[in-house]
Order: C-alpha cells, then sequence, then structure tokens
C-alpha cells in the first residue's frame, strides 16, 4: 500500500521535476501513477493528489473521478462503480489562465491532515499538461476543479495549502478512524 506523506517531509517543500516527453510511456512513471491512483481511491476525502505526495519529486497530478459523478456534491454521496467517471492524469501541468476573480474557499489536504482552512483561490483556471499517453491538452474549469488545479500545482512547487490559508483549524473526522 502507497503511504501519503505528511507536511514534516522535505519532498513536499520542493520543486518537483518535470517529466522528460520521452519518459512519460514508461514503466517507472505508469507504476508512479498506479500509486498515486492507489493511494487516492482510499481516502474517501481525497479529491485529488500529487506525486510529491506519495515521496514521487515528479511533476504530476491525479483528480479523482468521482468529482465528475453525479450527486457527488451531496453529503449522503456514495459511489457507485456502475456511474463512475476515470481519474485524470495531468504531467507536466502549468496554469496558463486564471480569472481575475477569487473568493476564498474551505481547504483541506491528504499531506496536511486534519487541519483545514480558508484559501483565496481563482474561481476559473485552465490547465495545460500532457496526459498517460503522452497526449498534450488544455483544460478550463471553475468551481471546485479550478481549486484542485491551484492546491494541486501549489504542491508541484513545493507549497502546502497552509501557506496561504486564514481560518486554519482541525477537524476530527470519522474518516480519521479508517
Amino acid at each position: 500500500m502507497t503511504t501519503i506523506v505528511q507536511r514534516e517531509h522535505p519532498v513536499l517543500r520542493e520543486i518537483a521535476k518535470a517529466v522528460p516527453l520521452k519518459d512519460i510511456p514508461t514503466q517507472e512513471i505508469k507504476r508512479v501513477i498506479a500509486r498515486m491512483c492507489e493511494a487516492l481511491a482510499l481516502q474517501d476525502d481525497g479529491v485529488a493528489i500529487a506525486a510529491p505526495q506519495i515521496g514521487e519529486s515528479l511533476r504530476i497530478f491525479v483528480v479523482s473521478g468521482k468529482i465528475f459523478d453525479k450527486g457527488f456534491e451531496k453529503e449522503n454521496y456514495v459511489r457507485d462503480p456502475k456511474n463512475t467517471h476515470p481519474d485524470s492524469v495531468y504531467i507536466n501541468p502549468e496554469i496558463i489562465k486564471l480569472s481575475r476573480e477569487k473568493k476564498f474557499m474551505a481547504e483541506g489536504c491528504l499531506s496536511v491532515r486534519w487541519l483545514y482552512g480558508d484559501v483565496k483561490r481563482a474561481t476559473r483556471a485552465t490547465v495545460r499538461a500532457y496526459d498517460e499517453h503522452g497526449n498534450s491538452f488544455e483544460r478550463g474549469a471553475g468551481g471546485l476543479l479550478a481549486q484542485i488545479f491551484q492546491h494541486e500545482i501549489d504542491h508541484l512547487d513545493g507549497t502546502l495549502f497552509i501557506d496561504k490559508a486564514t481560518n486554519v483549524h482541525e477537524t476530527k473526522l470519522d474518516a480519521r478512524s479508517k
């Protein structure tokens, strides 16, 4: 089982290394992505994970497909394996556009258990990246996905949400016992 490193781990403060394009289809990168997906799938409250969070200083993040599932935002959401979206892989991502409009958004992090706070983020963001097959793509988003883009790219730049957050507080969740 892949361990998610916590905020004291030095890899979380490094600027992650770009993945050479020729390396994207290699077994090594496929294994890293598989470990990321495995670690993310084991976290009920996780919506995305960056490679540094599993101890790999690489510019990769994965967004859980569950954020696109019908009813995800509801409190009683339970993932239906018949109606799921695949996880999305972003290799060497870069934000190419941010909205001028910003607002405070509640955040937590799988590597900063169990702290939560409010971070001022752009309400819309566009990212350019490569997928796990080495295909270049751009994706624009608002709401939660725009927030995820900014949070995960912060990870790749060695920044944790608590570096930017206000109103940081600890919340004890049932998920802690899992």
